[in-house]
C-alpha cells in the first residue's frame, strides 16, 4: 500500500526531519486534484466506525475490495508533538496505486533541504526567543469518502509540501516576530 500524506509536519514526524535511517531523502510528490478526489471517492475508512458500517465484517469486506482507504492521524506541531486535530492520509492499492504512479503524479521535488532548514530553525527556536507559525491557505472537503459525510470529514486541513516556502512574516523586524511557513 502507498500512502498519500498531505501534511508536511506529519511527514517530518515520520522521517525525523529526514534524519531517520533509510528516510534521509524527503520527496514532495504533486498529484492532480482529479486524482486525489478519485482516491477519496473510491475509498473506504481504514477501520470500523459504528454508524458508517453495519458491522465489522462489512468493514473488512469493503477494505478488501476498495482500491483506497482513508484514515486520520494526529497532526503535528513544529516540535512534532501531537495536536488536538487530525490530518488525512489516503492509502492506495491496486488500481488506485497504478493510477497514482501513471496518471496522477504531476511533479516530484526533493524537499530534503527545506526539511533540514525548517528543522534548524525549530532547533534555533528551542535556544532563543524566536517563535514560528505554520499556516495553510487551502482546505479540502473530502465528503465523498465511503459515500459518507460526517462532521469530522467536512473540513480537513490540507497542506502540500511542493508549494511550501519559508519566509519571514510581513514587516517582521525583531527576533520575537514570527516566521511564517505559507503557500
Amino acid at each position: 500500500m502507498t500512502w498519500i500524506k498531505p501534511s508536511f509536519l506529519w511527514m517530518m514526524y515520520r522521517c525525523g526531519w529526514g534524519a531517520k535511517a533509510g528516510q534521509e531523502t524527503v520527496l514532495a510528490v504533486g498529484i492532480s486534484r482529479d486524482g486525489f478526489e478519485w482516491g477519496l471517492r473510491h475509498a473506504c475508512l481504514s477501520g470500523y466506525v459504528r454508524g458508517v458500517y453495519p458491522d465489522r465484517a462489512t468493514c473488512r469486506r469493503q477494505l478488501k475490495r476498495a482500491p483506497a482507504r482513508v484514515r486520520w492521524d494526529p497532526e503535528r506541531d513544529l516540535r512534532l508533538q501531537p495536536l488536538p486535530y487530525r490530518s488525512l492520509q489516503l492509502g492506495l492499492s491496486g488500481e488506485a496505486a497504478r493510477r497514482y504512479a501513471d496518471e496522477w503524479t504531476v511533479a516530484v521535488r526533493d524537499v530534503t533541504p527545506l526539511a533540514h532548514e525548517i528543522h534548524a530553525l525549530v532547533e534555533l527556536d528551542r535556544r532563543t526567543s524566536h517563535s514560528f507559525v505554520m499556516t495553510s491557505s487551502r482546505e479540502i472537503s473530502p465528503a465523498m469518502v465511503a459515500g459518507q459525510t460526517t462532521d469530522s470529514m467536512v473540513k480537513v486541513p490540507f497542506t502540500s509540501s511542493p508549494g511550501w516556502a519559508l519566509k519571514t512574516g510581513e514587516g517582521a523586524k525583531s527576533p520575537g516576530e514570527p516566521l511564517t511557513l505559507t503557500r
